[in-house]
This record gives C-alpha cells, sequence and structure tokens, in this order.
C-alpha cells in the first residue's frame, strides 16, 4: 500500500505530462499535468483516440506510426530532426517534447507517453537567433568605421560608443537566456563572454582618447594628439583583428570558401608578409628565413597567407623583445612543410591537446589579447589546403607550428 501510494503521489504531482493508452490507441488516463497542457478538465479526456492530441494535418500519418511502434515497441524519444507539436482542446497547436515507454499487462500492450511542453524553450531560441543576427550588424558596422577613422574620428567614436552599450546590453540578454536555457550549444556562451572582454577594451581606448584629443587645441599640444590619434587607430586595428577572426570562422562554418589554385613562391610570400609586419614586432624582434629555392606549390594562395598571417602574428604577440622569429620551408616528397619557430612564452602539454579548438586560450595567454581563434582557423585553412598541421612547444622556451601542404593540389 505504501508503494502504491507514493506512485500515485509521484503521477499527481509529476510537472511533465503523463498519458497511458492501450493497444487500440485509447486513452485511459492522463494525469493533471498532462490535463493542464492541453486545457482539458479533469477527466475529460479519458477513453478518447490519442489523436484527439495530434494537430489536424498530422492525424492521417499518426495511426501509421502508432501501428509500427505497437508491432516492435521500445522506449525512446520522438522527434529526432524535426519538430514535434500537441493540440490542444481550443484548437492551436504548441511545440512538445515526447518520450514513449511501454509495458504488457493480461497480454495487452499499453504505452505511456511523457510530455513536456517547451514552448519557453522555443521563445528564447528564436530570441537568441534574433539576438545572434542584431550582433552581426554590429560588427559589420565597426567593420566599415575601420575604413574611414583617418578622416571622421569624432563621428566613429560616436558610433562604436553605441555599439559598445548594445554589446553590453546583448550580453546581458543572452546571459540571462543562457541561465534559462542550460542546454544551449556551449560555444555560444564562450562566444559572448570572450567578444565582451575583447571588444570592451579597445572600445574603452577609442573613447577615452578621443575625449582627450577635444582638450589639446593648440599647436603645442601637437604631440599628445598624435599620441591619441596613434592609441585609436591601434585600438581599432585590434577591433578589425577580432571581427576578421569572427568573419573567418562564420565563412568556414558555412563552407563559403571558395579556393583558387595558382603557383605560390612560398619564401617570397613569407618574405612580404614579414616586411608588412614590420609595425607590428616588439623592440629587438626579428626574422629570418631558411627556404630552398624549390620551395613552390600549386595551391590557394589567398589561404596559405591568412595561415601564415596567423602563426607570425602569433609569434610576434607571444615572444618578448629582442626574440628571434624563424620562418622554413622545404620541399619532402609531395609536400612542401612549412614551420613558424620562436622563442616566446610556450605552450604547456595540456593546453597543447586543445590548441586547435576555437575560443580556446592557453592558460598562461589569458592576459595578452586575442580571440582563441587563431590557430583554429589555421587548421581549419591547412585542412582545406589538403594538409596537416602539428605544434612542439616547451613552457618559457618557444614553439613550432609546422604544417604541410601537397606541392600540386
Amino acid at each position: 500500500m505504501l508503494n502504491q501510494a507514493h506512485m500515485t503521489s509521484l503521477f499527481e504531482n509529476a510537472t511533465e505530462g503523463i498519458i497511458l493508452t492501450d493497444s487500440k490507441g485509447n486513452i485511459v488516463i492522463v494525469n493533471p499535468a498532462g490535463e493542464k497542457m492541453f486545457s482539458y478538465d479533469s477527466g475529460e479526456l479519458n477513453g478518447q483516440p490519442v489523436e484527439i492530441l495530434i494537430p489536424e494535418k498530422f492525424k492521417p500519418h499518426h495511426k501509421d506510426l502508432r501501428d509500427g511502434f505497437y508491432e516492435k515497441p521500445s522506449n525512446r524519444s520522438m522527434g529526432h530532426g524535426r519538430d514535434l507539436f500537441g493540440r490542444k482542446k481550443d484548437g492551436s497547436n504548441m511545440p512538445v517534447e515526447v518520450s514513449l515507454s511501454h509495458y504488457r499487462r493480461n497480454n495487452e500492450i499499453f504505452v505511456i507517453a511523457f510530455i513536456v511542453d517547451i514552448t519557453q524553450r522555443k521563445e528564447i531560441e528564436a530570441s537568441m537567433l534574433k539576438q545572434k543576427a542584431e550582433l552581426e550588424k554590429i560588427t559589420e558596422k565597426i567593420r566599415q568605421l575601420n575604413a574611414e577613422l583617418e578622416i571622421k574620428v569624432e563621428e566613429r567614436t560616436l558610433i562604436l560608443k553605441e555599439a559598445l552599450q548594445r554589446l553590453e546590453q546583448s550580453q546581458q540578454e543572452l546571459s540571462e537566456a543562457l541561465d534559462k536555457e542550460k542546454q544551449l550549444n556551449e560555444i555560444k556562451s564562450r562566444f559572448v563572454s570572450m567578444a565582451s572582454h575583447e571588444f570592451r577594451t579597445p572600445l574603452t581606448t577609442v573613447l577615452s582618447s578621443a575625449s582627450l584629443l577635444a582638450k589639446y587645441t593648440t599647436t603645442e599640444e601637437q604631440e599628445k594628439r598624435e599620441k591619441h590619434i596613434g592609441r585609436i587607430k591601434n585600438s581599432v586595428n585590434n577591433l578589425n583583428d577580432i571581427l576578421e577572426d569572427f568573419l573567418s570562422l562564420g565563412k568556414l562554418n558555412e563552407g563559403k570558401i571558395d579556393k583558387k589554385t595558382e603557383e605560390v613562391d612560398i619564401r617570397q610570400m613569407a618574405e612580404d608578409i614579414a616586411e608588412e609586419m614590420k609595425t607590428q614586432v616588439k623592440k629587438g624582434q626579428r626574422f629570418s628565413f631558411e627556404f630552398s629555392d624549390t620551395c613552390k606549390a600549386l595551391t590557394d594562395k589567398k589561404l596559405l597567407r591568412n595561415v601564415l598571417i596567423n602563426l607570425v602574428s602569433n609569434a610576434i604577440k607571444f615572444s618578448d623583445e629582442g626574440k628571434p622569429i624563424c620562418m622554413k620551408g622545404i620541399p619532402v616528397d609531395d609536400q612542401v612543410v612549412i614551420s613558424v619557430i620562436d622563442e616566446g612564452i610556450g605552450i604547456s602539454e595540456e593546453d597543447q591537446q586543445l590548441l586547435f579548438s576555437s575560443f580556446f586560450r592557453g592558460a598562461n595567454a589569458m592576459n595578452i589579447q586575442g580571440t582563441g581563434l587563431g590557430l583554429h582557423i589555421v587548421k581549419r585553412y591547412v585542412d582545406l589546403l589538403g594538409g596537416e598541421v602539428k605544434v612542439q612547444s616547451e613552457l618559457n622556451k618557444g614553439t613550432t607550428i609546422t604544417f604541410s601542404i601537397p606541392i600540386n593540389e
């Protein structure tokens, strides 16, 4: 009797809807939560065919599905890869999750359906998609600002301030939604946290420097003006790097990367990249090159260039002043093997296991600006080029990133 009382209490007080049907598909009993969910009075559903709870357009097909389940009954969740809906008493539909179980009694099969109303979850998902689209619009606005900075500092400062406010507001809304919906993708949570941190620092620099510029009005203060203009330019360049990482990741995930094969002189490309990045090197940092005369490949020039720029940028960022950066390249069989070597802070063995994951940052790199996307994008690009990428590193001694691509794709 005690167990029966517990079972009755469990059935009556369960927050999920519970519906028991017999072998003919007729409803035997529904718990209070299920009756409330479908807006029926107590006992009103008993004896009704289960199709009374199925939307009109799905009813013709549902009987076949039900018969198939009775032939081969199993405990399972329904609706993989598609949305399920239930029909309320007033004829309206609601999104639901359904799990089925069964048992036999006196040679008759009975089916138990556990039903959850996921209307709120669907509303949160729709809200998240809307917020994501808004973030993409804001990101595109900031990217456009970079091209006009030199002649529209005051105008862009105002727009960037507005963008920061909107990003902070979006962060708060996203955080609240994530608290309510635990099953949301983990990568979204990391994106919100990282984007908020990485955008705030350069944007704050832009806003503070722009405010100070207005105070320096005399010719004698030109040096101070140039100092703050330089800070603004550097901050917007940092923003542009972050946006490029986001855009590259988006294109990769959407499969929008177009490849164009041509002959590439890899040594010349490495020297050109080093020349372009001289403005980023720290005091005393220098480049060296060790390439064979035949270090060429038929490959996509743009993708290969992006790989090298990412690796060289990391070598500069994670190395101290006065440390060398070496680029090597040599043909091996039908591959070209290319390495970027630094004597920087290095990467622990534990962190190396996750190094090419999206948004991952090493424990010793948390105080260095970055999105955690660079090496993830490098790995994806090298995969597109038909190659492989490996890492060798030791803490406080440096890192060697080596990748290979086919000589003739």
